[in-house]
């Protein structure tokens, strides 16, 4: 068994994708997974499975545009990778709350961050399937736009953190 981390993108945020965390465990037991759990109220869920990536975000994905009406995008990420991700965050000084984790389903081109403009003090560094970006001013008040944003979903490292000790411990 490999334990992993499923990232939802949209749900409950903004209003958008209301899901209650229960029926989240109830859909993921149906699919499955087995030792669900999930963390805060904006999609977060780890288990266990025996299926690869790709079979659970498919699964994922289509029991969840079943259920909501519409389609909702999962990342998926091992308990590995998720310890991985914490390691390579290159903002080690930062504080945790101020630095997202951008999750993609594949890399993006290294020319991806060529085009974007910085638009006060935020720093953004590109690591594999995961974009770090550094707030120092508060996510809430950035300008900043990133081209690949619609095709991902974010986390803060707090969250990345407690999703890998979750995965660590399972």
């Amino acid at each position: 068994m490999t334990a992993y981390a499923a990232l939802l993108r949209a749900i409950n945020v903004g209003g958008t994708g209301k899901l209650a965390m229960n029926e989240l465990v109830a859909l993921c037991e149906a699919a499955g997974l087995s030792d669900v759990k999930t963390y805060i109220q904006s999609g977060n869920v780890v288990f266990n499975s025996r299926l690869a990536e790709t079979a659970i975000t498919t699964k994922l994905e289509r029991a969840l545009a079943d259920k909501i009406g519409k389609p909702v995008a999962v990342l998926i990420r091992t308990s590995a990778e998720l310890a991985d991700v914490v390691k390579r965050n290159p903002f080690t000084k930062a504080a945790p709350n101020q630095v997202l984790v951008l999750f993609l389903a594949e890399p993006p081109p290294r020319a991806a961050l060529a085009k974007i403009v910085i638009p006060a003090r935020e720093e953004i560094k590109l690591n594999g399937r995961e974009v770090f970006i550094h707030y120092p001013d508060g996510m809430g008040r950035s300008k900043l736009k990133l081209p690949f944003a619609d095709i991902g979903t974010g986390r803060n490292l707090n969250t990345v953190r407690k999703l890998a000790e979750m995965t660590r411990e399972l």
